[in-house]
């Protein structure tokens, strides 16, 4: 596993790069940011309700579950619909689904980093990353009402820290290539 990550230390590094470039640009257009997260989701949920429904009619003869699909797809357009017309109960569902995601991953970041912690040095790093992760989810699903912007902004603040993280680590990782075997 060390030598896996050792010779794709890189990915480490870019997806620290992709996460700094989201944060700048976060803190630059926070409300393009939130409007564009808004109206891409609305889409991705209609395109996904009309593709499911046009499943559920080709497949009806030969799917005795046809109408399950078909009823994802009425959910998809109706999700889709209401974000359209109703972007701030969309933002708010994002807010919620972006806290889940940082909870989940700071959870998995921190149990990466013990479970590597005999391979590795400084594996703080790893944690820290975790840390700021579960902190960003609770201050988001504690203080929801503090505006898109500031979400926006701590999102991106987030975005940059995780990031710069992110490369520490990569080189941290990138310097055990020698000295490693599986």
């Amino acid at each position: 596993m060390l030598s896996s990550l050792s010779r794709n230390w890189w990915l480490l590094a870019l997806r620290g790069i992709a996460a700094i470039i989201f944060g700048v640009l976060a803190l630059v257009w926070p409300s393009l940011t939130v409007l564009s997260l808004v109206v891409l989701f609305g889409a991705l949920a209609f395109v996904e309700g009309v593709f499911s429904i046009t499943t559920a009619i080709a497949v009806h003869k030969k799917n005795e579950y046809w109408w399950a699909i078909l009823l994802a797809g009425v959910a998809g357009i109706i999700i889709g619909l209401i974000t359209f017309f109703w972007p701030d109960v969309t933002a708010l569902a994002l807010l919620y689904l972006i806290a889940s995601w940082a909870l989940i991953t700071g959870g998995f970041e921190i149990a990466a980093a013990i479970k590597l912690r005999k391979l590795i040095n400084n594996e703080w790093v790893m944690i820290l990353g975790g840390l700021l992760s579960i902190l960003v989810g609770v201050l988001l699903v504690v203080f929801p009402g503090a505006g898109a912007l500031s979400v926006i902004w701590l999102i991106g603040s987030f975005a940059i820290a995780f990031g710069i993280l992110q490369i520490v680590l990569a080189f941290k990782v990138k310097s055990l290539a020698p000295q490693t075997h599986d």
